[in-house]
């Protein structure tokens, strides 16, 4: 049963979309996404986080919220239409603090390459981290002393190469093993290749009015679901192995 959005809290400060903080019928609270983030970003969210939890991600728990139109019409807020009516995508709230340099080698190894191997699987440049600082959309659960990952609005990302990734990702101190380790590289194309039996399912249960622009649903959203499914394919390859 779908969840509907009962209260618009406030908005978050954080991160490009800055989501609304909203609470649900279920009286868990969200970080919420609607209308400014995009049809394309709402689909990238869904698809991939369903990608990477059947991966064994530690995804933030996310649904497909429904907010009513007489929520919105009723929100003393001016930039409610910046989340508008209709289905959203939503992330629950946690007790989370964001992964700092000094708190990574806390996170073990395996689920350091796990996330680096589906970044590089998705095309999500979006995860960096250094001295430096950087945008990890990584977070330390503190009650439960584990990783946290969110965030994947920018995956299946055309323009996302080598040249943007290597050195950048949070866990790249993992590309010795993932890349250089033909056991390892096999492990990883079994388990996408079991991931990628449920893509039709994962397709399907996309919003019909996420696939579209308009609310007549004559103009297509900028996500070819048939071409990606087949690009996710590409992990068969030498030089998917090679960051080529």
């Amino acid at each position: 049963m779908t969840i509907e959005i009962v209260e618009i809290m406030g908005r978050s400060e954080q991160g490009i979309t800055k989501p609304f903080i909203c609470r649900g019928d279920d009286d868990h609270v969200y970080f919420v996404k609607g209308h400014d983030a995009g049809r394309r970003g709402l689909i990238c969210e869904w698809v991939a986080g369903q990608l990477g939890l059947r991966l064994g991600l530690p995804i933030a728990p996310f649904e497909i919220v429904d907010v009513p139109p007489e929520l919105v019409s009723i929100a003393m807020r001016e930039d409610v239409r910046d989340l508008g009516a209709g289905k959203a995508f939503a992330s629950r709230k946690l007790p989370v603090v964001e992964l700092t340099v000094s708190q990574m080698a806390d996170v073990p190894a395996d689920e350091q390459r796990d996330v680096l191997a589906f970044d590089w699987w998705v095309c999500n440049s979006d995860r960096t981290l250094g001295d430096r600082g950087g945008n990890p959309n990584l977070f330390w659960d503190m009650e439960n002393d584990k990783l946290v990952v969110i965030d994947h609005n920018q995956a299946f990302d055309p323009h996302c190469s080598a040249r943007n990734f290597v050195g950048m990702h949070a866990f790249w101190c993992q590309a010795p093993m993932l890349f250089h380790d033909w056991v390892v590289e096999q492990s990883y194309a079994e388990r996408f290749r079991q991931v990628m039996l449920d893509w039709e399912a994962i397709c399907d249960s996309v919003p019909s009015e996420w696939r579209f622009l308009d609310g007549e649903q004559t103009l297509p959203t900028d996500f070819d679901f048939h071409a990606i499914g087949q690009w996710l394919l590409r992990y068969r390859t030498d030089n998917f192995w090679t960051l080529t």
